[in-house]
């Protein structure tokens, strides 16, 4: 009789797992919630004196947020960005893999100074945006963000860490 019972049990279990197989999957909520943004810090860009525009940033000061920067994030809260800070300025190499946003990045040398503006990079595109001089600090803002406030080589760029923050140890000049 036990051996009847569990034949019929395997043969349920079998015909279940077969049958899902035809149906569509159940979306799992896990694998849809976006990766919020935290607000770290501020970043200002400067015309000479003149304040352009402030954001608010999500810093990424340490390997694995360097690497994982703005991938899988689905949007961004208006005038944010995210600050790459590296340990010395050298030229940096970014892609768009995994990131389904479009950006422009625009990056500085050790002394703020924005050396390279790269608009408008494509979602999921595997190619190397490489600044065209040393970088220490990269700024990642929605596509278009360059254009819409007129960002271009020889400005500068300034910002604070948040206090609550504590995150990593290195602080702008």
């Amino acid at each position: 009789m036990k051996r009847a019972l569990w034949s019929i049990f395997v043969a349920v279990i079998l015909v279940n797992a077969c049958g899902q197989q035809d149906r569509p999957a159940v979306e799992d909520n896990a694998s849809e919630a976006t990766i919020p943004f935290r607000d770290d810090g501020n970043l200002t860009f400067l015309r000479g004196s003149e304040e352009v525009v402030t954001i608010d940033v999500e810093i990424a000061d340490t390997d694995s947020a360097r690497v994982r920067g703005l991938m899988q994030r689905t949007s961004l809260p208006e005038q944010s960005g995210m600050l790459f800070i590296f340990e010395r300025a050298e030229t940096q190499g970014f892609h768009m893999s995994n990131t389904p946003i479009a950006l422009d990045l625009i990056f500085a040398d050790a002394e703020l100074h924005i050396v390279d503006v790269d608009k408008y990079n494509q979602p999921f595109d595997q190619s190397i945006i490489g600044s065209d001089a040393a970088a220490q600090y990269v700024i990642e803002v929605p596509a278009g963000f360059a254009d819409t406030y007129g960002i271009i080589e020889g400005e500068r760029v300034q910002w604070t860490r948040d206090p609550q923050d504590s995150g990593g140890a290195l602080q702008p000049e």
